[in-house]
């Protein structure tokens, strides 16, 4: 810095204050100041600069699914958040190991590393939350507890978008609707998107006044396999299905074919809180409810960021709704149209998961 600062023909702390915007800089003296450091080969050593400041620059995401893996669904939310992170000045780094003692995430948040952390797959008692309020540690979540007082966050708006699913195969003339869900772990352990999609989905059936029947399904082709099967077995009536599960599809697909049925002649499929991407790899192209990923991941890094800045401001509760978007997979189903009986199911019943 004090060979910037003589090149420059400035004081050390302009140079200081120029790299760190701690004070006003004019244009003129700040590109005189960055030319010299261009021709010096000189870069900001960042471990320098944090102990200086205090401050590291680098936010964390908390991203477990020990049982899912990261997918392309889950893999767009951490590019999203890194980009946004870089955008506003700081760095982000991935921990996608579930924390089995909340003493680890302790030492993680103390040891200084890192300015904050994004809290992902949140459980309605989350023991990281709780861990994180008590230390007074600067974090945000994409998802919620049930306990947000004081709290903000960035979630997925369930309600409707499990209504306008719902009601979008309805419209199609579906009079018995499925949903797979994923695992009974998941909804056992309070895993928030499990346990909210569970009940929303039988609020959507009544609104709509169709018949349905729900499931949970481990995150496996085979497992996807062996629920629809007994789906189909056992309610012969079912013509359309709707899953939160994205690596069960394969499964599903593989059991209505063995039928041989045709989506979306046959029977139709559509996946919630999912990704583009993800749907236009199957043939046909999988209706979706899409997650915004691009805005929940926004919406999450910036609030963590807004408390790093000590800016003021209300805690964000901010809930997204997925979109819908129509692809191959649903229509109304001809099959039943041709047929003059089916068999009624309870709504809001349940299969055994597999």
């Amino acid at each position: 810095m004090l060979d910037v600062a003589k090149r420059a023909n400035v004081a050390l702390s302009t140079v200081s204050y120029a790299l760190n915007n701690t004070r006003p800089v004019s244009e003129e003296t700040r590109q005189r100041i960055f030319k010299a450091m261009e021709e010096l080969g000189y870069r900001p050593h960042a471990m320098a600069r944090g102990l200086a400041s205090k401050r590291s620059r680098i936010i964390a995401l908390l991203f477990p699914n020990p049982e899912r893996g990261l997918g392309i669904t889950e893999l767009e939310f951490v590019t999203n958040a890194a980009d946004t992170a870089r955008e506003n000045g700081y760095n982000l780094v991935l921990w996608p190991s579930e924390m089995h003692d909340p003493e680890e995430l302790r030492l993680f948040a103390q040891q200084g590393l890192v300015d904050g952390v994004i809290v992902m797959e949140v459980r309605l008692n989350d023991e990281r939350i709780n861990l994180l309020r008590e230390i007074d540690f600067p974090f945000s979540m994409i998802g919620r507890c049930a306990d947000t007082d004081g709290l903000g966050y960035a979630d997925i708006d369930f309600k409707h978008t499990m209504l306008e699913t719902v009601n979008y195969l309805a419209g199609l003339g579906h009079k018995t609707i499925a949903f797979l869900n994923q695992s009974q772990s998941a909804f056992d352990n309070g895993y928030g998107p499990v346990v909210r999609t569970e009940a929303e989905f039988k609020h959507a059936i009544r609104v709509a006044g169709v018949e349905g029947i729900s499931s949970f399904c481990r995150p496996a082709p085979h497992t996807g396999y062996e629920v629809t099967n007994k789906l189909l077995t056992e309610c012969p009536g079912l013509t359309a299905l709707i899953t939160m599960n994205e690596r069960a599809v394969p499964g599903i697909m593989q059991a209505i074919a063995e039928r041989d049925w045709h989506v979306p002649d046959d029977f139709s499929l559509v996946v919630i809180v999912s990704s583009a991407r993800m749907a236009e790899m199957m043939t046909p192209a999988l209706t979706t409810s899409d997650i915004q990923v691009a805005e929940l991941s926004r919406l999450g890094v910036e609030l963590l960021i807004q408390q790093l800045e000590a800016e003021e401001h209300e805690p964000l509760h901010e809930l997204v709704a997925c979109k819908l978007v129509v692809r191959g997979s649903t229509g109304p189903c001809l099959r039943v149209l041709k047929e003059s009986s089916s068999t009624p199911v309870v709504a809001g019943g349940k299969i055994p998961e597999a």
